[in-house]
């Protein structure tokens, strides 16, 4: 299962599992960027499962997961994937309604969706399964301006180790990747210059997001007797190391 599988990352991540023989799941909000994603596998003879749901929302993943285990009878990989950000206005302007949107969808969506597949990886035969966390560069370091995304994805390094240990009694694995700017439409302002610590407008340069789907892949792919904890895919001269 791929959250946030409409676009971006998700969808290149859900794809390139496809490629690997996985039956996968898509879930998103948009029925239409779901669909997007289904016929562009489509075009490589590959199947997406398309479910449209809100990741914030306890009924909607009780429900996206009950529909899984009646299919498939397991779950073996859970991307959490799904996020999304604040506009990046001074901390003080941000709304509640703002602050309450990026930290239901990034944070609290991610739990509901890790304690829906503790559940079901638990009581499957055999026994256990793999959660994969996207991170973010922002679970290490502030952009300016983003209070939100920062708070969520700080968090997430946190729910990515409790999940790794309360997991490992049951052989649930879980690690995090963190990505730094993959080229996908989120990520479409670094080509003409986005703030840096500085106050300065810079261009900043991308990654194709296939290198991130194949990371996906590779941790997905490990024995459950083996695990990615932390593992960092960025362009190699993006402002990261010594940010600020």
């Amino acid at each position: 299962m791929v959250t946030g599988g409409g676009s971006g990352i998700g969808r290149a991540a859900a794809i390139a599992l496809a490629r690997e023989g996985y039956d996968v799941v898509v879930v998103g909000r948009r029925l239409d960027r779901l669909e997007e994603s289904v016929s562009l596998a489509g075009q490589e003879n590959l199947r997406l499962i398309a479910v449209p749901a809100d990741v914030g929302d306890l009924a909607s993943v009780q429900s996206v997961f009950a529909g899984v285990k009646a299919q498939f009878g397991r779950l073996d990989v859970l991307f959490n994937n799904a996020g999304t950000t604040a506009p990046a206005i001074p901390m003080e302007d941000l709304s509640i309604e703002q602050w309450n949107r990026v930290v239901e969808t990034n944070l609290t969506g991610a739990f509901l969706c890790t304690q829906q597949a503790f559940k079901l990886m638990k009581s499957q035969d055999p026994r256990g399964g793999r959660i994969i966390n996207n991170g973010s560069i922002s679970a290490h370091a502030p952009r300016p301006n983003s209070a939100p995304y920062t708070a969520t994805k700080h968090a997430m390094t946190g729910l990515t180790k409790s999940t790794s240990l309360d997991g490992r009694p049951y052989d649930i694995a879980c690690g995090q990747i963190d990505i730094g700017n993959a080229a996908t439409d989120l990520t479409e302002p670094m080509k003409v210059g986005v703030p840096q610590a500085s106050g300065a407008i810079e261009v900043e340069p991308r990654i194709d997001v296939e290198h991130v789907a194949r990371a996906v892949v590779f941790m997905a792919s490990l024995p459950l007797d083996a695990n990615v904890q932390f593992v960092t895919v960025m362009a190699t001269k993006m402002p990261f190391i010594g940010r600020g």
